[in-house]
Order: C-alpha cells, then structure tokens, then sequence
C-alpha cells in the first residue's frame, strides 16, 4: 500500500527536524544569527508539516460513508497541498521578513563556532533523513529521474518528504556559509543575506509543492503505462468488439476510479452480457491493482 510506503520517510523526517528545531533555537539564543533563527522556525514547519501528513494518511484510511462513498483517499492530497501553504506562510515568509529586518538592523554575531556544531549537527540528521526518503522512494522511481517521480507520482508524501529535505539541508549549508562570511568579514549584513536566501528557497519549494499538490486535488488520471494496461485488458475481454472510451481519475494513491464505455459482441443476450462486463472488470483489476471502483457501460459504436 502507498500509505506504508511513505509513513516511514515521515516519520524519520519528524524526529530529524523536531531535534534539529531544538538545537537551532539554543544556537539562535548564544549566537544571535538571523540566519540560526529562520532555520529554527523552518525546522519548526516541517515537524509540523510532517505531523500534517501522517494526519492525511490516518484519516484517508477511513471507510466510504453516504456523504463520501468513495471514501477518504484524497484526504492525504488535502494535507499535503495545507502543508506547501504552511511552508510558504510560516517558513518562507518569517525568514523573508527576519532577513529584510536584520539587512536594515544588522545584529553582531557571537559564538561562531557554536553556531558551526549546531548547524553540522543538523546537516548530519537531515542527511540521514533524507536517505530515508531516497530508499523509501526508489523501489517507486523506476528509470525516471527524480524531477520526473516529483511530478508523476501519485504518492504525495514521499515528494514532500524529498523536496522539504532537500530545502532543509540547502538552506543549513546557506545559514552555515552567512554564519561563517559574517563572522570572517564582521559584517553582519552577510547573516540577513543568508536568511533571506533561505525565505526564497523556501517559497520556491512551496509553490512547486502547491503546484503539484493542486494537480492531485482536482484530479488525476492513471499513469499512462497503467492506461495503456487497462485499454489492452479491456480491449482483449471476451465479448468486447471495441473500447469506446476510458476515463481514470485517482481517488487517493491507492484507489484508482475507471469508467469504461465498450462495445460488446451485438448477439449476447442479457445473462452473456453480464457475465462479458463481469470477465472485464476482473480483467482490469487484475492489470493494474490499484482499480477498485470500475463502471462499464455497454453501447454501440456510432461510425462517422
């Protein structure tokens, strides 16, 4: 099931960042460093966005009622399109204003090399971390490139994962290097360009996540090799002439919605009929797993 396979990857990220968030608030209160305080509260949102996640996954497993009788899957999508808003608003807009304040109101920065054991300590967790993502989300990738799995994968926490671990271990060597530049030149300009780095990186990762997130919301379809699947089972069932046309639609990553309109062999009676639809449906459950809920409606070929 696609809710194990990305349970793992958040709860690893949740322990990082919430131990992470701990750290880099002690190193904000003995070094000052704007840049140690918006990747606090960046550690901050990602424990929170990772609580998010594994609330859509608990909540998705909830069984079909009469006001949703397709059940709950896309709940998982809900949480992860709250946790890219979450990300832009908290993370991404606190440090853009912390960096805009520090450029105007430089602070000195003191305890450098605290700053510096705090920050490797965070580069090392996010690492691990993010390791766990990667293994968790390789078995899935196939040959495509990790650009590629981000935008097709129907599995939102595993992209959300990757991408928050990516921008979390980006933005930690970012903090790093405008720690080490403030205190190599005494210029404390070099702290709040480091944070506001930090904001811009976090908005781009929101709104890619936003985008993505957004797209499996309003719906969308299998993926094309599991198209292509469901026609060549359809179209080889006993006693379908010919695929009218297949419309898919994933109703959370582990439900996939098909509605098929065949023509069937004309001489079948009612009972024959039945037992062609029948023979189908196993047909196209048996060729992708994740179909469960299929409608087919017989018709007749309308040439032109």
């Amino acid at each position: 099931m696609a809710a194990q396979v990305g349970t793992k990857s958040v709860i690893a990220a949740l322990l990082a960042n919430t131990g992470i968030a701990v750290a880099k608030f002690a190193g904000f209160a003995l070094t000052s460093s704007s840049s140690m305080l918006a990747e606090a509260i960046h550690s901050v949102a990602d424990a929170g966005n990772q609580a998010l996640l594994l609330l859509g996954v608990r909540r998705s497993a909830k069984r079909p009622s009469a006001e949703h009788p397709f059940g709950y899957g896309r709940e998982r999508y809900f949480w992860s399109f709250v946790v890219a808003l979450a990300l832009f608003t908290l993370g991404a807009g606190f440090a853009v204003y912390e960096g805009i304040d520090k450029v105007r109101h430089p602070h000195e920065i003191k305890g450098l090399w605290t700053a510096v054991v705090i920050l490797g300590m965070g580069i090392v967790l996010e690492s691990l971390s993010f390791r766990t993502a990667i293994r968790e989300a390789r078995p899935l990738r196939g040959g495509l490139t990790w650009w590629r799995f981000i935008r097709r994968s129907r599995t939102p926490e595993l992209p959300v994962v990757l991408l928050e671990d990516l921008g979390a271990l980006a933005g930690l060597v970012v903090a790093l290097l405008a720690v080490v530049l403030s205190h190599v030149t005494g210029n404390a300009v070099w702290d709040a360009i480091g944070t506001l780095c930090i904001g811009a990186l976090l908005g781009v990762i929101a709104i890619l996540l936003a985008i993505e997130m957004k797209s499996l919301l309003i719906g969308e379809g299998a993926l094309p090799e599991h198209r292509q699947r469901l026609l060549e089972a359809a179209s080889t069932a006993p006693g379908v002439r010919k695929v009218i046309h297949l419309r898919t639609q994933h109703l959370g990553p582990d439900e996939l919605l098909v509605a098929l309109k065949a023509e069937f062999e004309r001489d079948l009676d009612m009972a024959a009929l039945a037992v062609a639809i029948n023979d189908a449906e196993s047909r196209l459950r048996a060729a992708v797993p994740l179909t469960q809920v299929i409608y087919i409606e017989p018709d007749l070929l309308q040439e032109n």
